[in-house]
């Protein structure tokens, strides 16, 4: 019998995508790991209020299935361990919804942002109907750590690809799935799950070479050094549940201040002020931080007053213009300004063009595909200080997409919209 979408076995939570959009938060470049899988099967499957997509996440003990309606968030966790008893369930269940409101902070009432940075912004004002729900995630530090290394000169898709591809070479799967709609010919039988490894995977010489084999160029040595670096100043200890020392002194930067917490990032190998604010705001809960990148500094030039510096199509971004720009753009967003930065940057995004001039938004779910194969995202800057001698790779050059230095934000928006006001009339 042909699979059908149902949601046996998920437990609900009322949120409304107003408050959370996976299919904006999930894609938009702040995690790299969840797969989308589309809910193609049944007859009510194309439904406004039925799960368009199901998302997963393995993590060290348990797999997140994340479905969403417009006014629910569904999810469920998968256990390697059989036969677990009701009881054992609940509690279970109850510790994956304590992960949700946490990863998600959902404690953070988006709304009220959303009507402060419209006061504040006519710029944000003019998005914010087609951009809802985006709110960033609090992360795992190590995981993120590793993941916007890989980020300079390089861009969404490829990140994903590459951070899949470490997982599957230096994690042992946790268990295999089979995907939410087995009846599609194209999806396989089972597929391995594979959780995030800890520092002391990555911390060998050799992995400098197994990463380079995979893709990472310069990366490579930037991953296995930070590694080392941890391990050898924290050890390998399980400290807490699943979690090395290395891994919870990262957790303790959430305790520092701002300054402080950065300088401890920067001393890590491949680690500049973009890659470490990257990290300060998506996984060390310091909301107020901007990280900035020539995309940034363009839109801050077009709809900020902000003098542009160096010739068109070129900038330099010293680390003086990095702090210009950020106060600059702190000054009009407030306290959340990093959050704020982040529906730019979504709304920025080529695979985005589209988003929100309809009800589906299908055409993301290729930026995080099944196999493992993502789209392509934006291209992410070189970090201020990145050593003049590290070269993007040519491969990824030849598969970002720019979005033209001349168009204005505002003027791409309005003209989506009229072409959707015509295709809808047509």
């Amino acid at each position: 019998m042909a699979a059908t979408v149902c949601l046996s076995g998920f437990r609900t939570l009322p949120l409304p995508t107003v408050q959370l959009s996976l299919a904006a938060v999930l894609n938009c470049g702040q995690s790299f790991r969840w797969t989308s899988f589309p809910l193609t099967s049944g007859p009510d499957s194309g439904h406004p209020s039925n799960p368009a997509h199901e998302y997963r996440l393995c993590l060290r003990d348990r797999v997140v299935c994340l479905r969403q309606s417009p006014d629910i968030l569904f999810y469920r966790s998968i256990f390697p361990e059989q036969d677990l008893s009701p009881a054992e369930t609940t509690l279970r269940e109850a510790e994956t919804l304590t992960w949700i409101q946490d990863y998600f902070q959902l404690d953070v009432g988006l709304l009220k942002l959303y009507d402060d940075w419209s006061e504040r912004d006519a710029v944000f004002r003019s998005l914010r109907s087609r951009f809802s729900g985006i709110r960033i995630l609090r992360q795992d530090p190590w995981e993120n750590l590793v993941s916007f290394i890989c980020s300079s000169n390089n861009n969404i898709g490829r990140i994903t690809k590459m951070i899949h591809a470490l997982c599957k070479k230096f994690s042992s799967p946790l268990l295999s799935l089979a995907p939410p709609c087995p009846a599609l010919a194209s999806a396989p039988t089972m597929i391995p799950c594979h959780p995030f490894p800890p520092p002391s995977a990555l911390a060998a010489p050799e992995v400098a070479s197994q990463l380079r084999s995979l893709g990472f160029g310069y990366r490579a040595d930037f991953i296995q050094r930070t590694a080392k670096m941890l391990v050898d100043e924290h050890g390998s200890m399980v400290v807490m549940g699943y979690m090395e020392a290395p891994e919870r002194w990262l957790l303790s930067l959430r305790d520092f201040n701002t300054v402080r917490a950065r300088e401890e990032l920067l001393k890590f190998v491949g680690v500049g002020r973009k890659v470490a604010d990257c990290i300060l705001l998506m996984s060390l809960d310091k909301c107020e931080v901007i990280p900035v990148d020539t995309h940034i500094h363009q839109i801050a030039v077009k709809h900020y007053q902000f003098s542009r510096n160096g010739t068109k199509g070129k900038t330099t971004m010293t680390p003086k213009l990095y702090e210009e720009i950020s106060k600059r753009l702190s000054d009009i967003w407030g306290e959340y300004a990093g959050w704020a930065h982040s529906i730019l940057f979504t709304a920025d995004l080529k695979a985005f063009s589209a988003y929100g001039l309809r009800e589906d938004h299908e055409n993301l779910s290729t930026l995080v595909a099944p196999n493992g194969i993502p789209g392509s995202g934006r291209l992410m800057m070189k970090d201020p200080g990145q050593s003049s001698k590290e070269k993007p790779d040519s491969a990824t050059n030849s598969r970002v997409h720019l979005q033209d230095e001349g168009a204005d934000l505002l003027e791409r928006v309005k003209k989506r919209r009229r072409l959707a006001s015509v295709a809808v009339a047509a």
